[in-house]
């Protein structure tokens, strides 16, 4: 799955999505609002990763959400 289907099917994929980066709060998801680069900014900050190794992160997790 690319990131604009990600994007697109946000609203339904968000709470998965939460259960993997569960610090960061709810106020900082409706800012993420499914735009990767604030999601990867925010898994930087809390749980102190290095950009490369949270977008690897990231995008190893987001293949296991099964496209609809």
């Amino acid at each position: 799955m690319n990131w604009d289907q990600i994007e697109g099917r946000w609203k339904e994929i968000v709470g998965t999505v939460r259960e993997k980066w569960a610090k960061i709060t709810d106020d900082e998801w409706k800012l993420i609002a499914g735009k990767k680069d604030r999601l990867l900014g925010k898994i930087q900050a809390h749980y102190g990763k290095q950009k490369d190794v949270a977008e690897k992160d990231l995008d190893e997790f987001i293949e296991t959400i099964k496209p609809k």
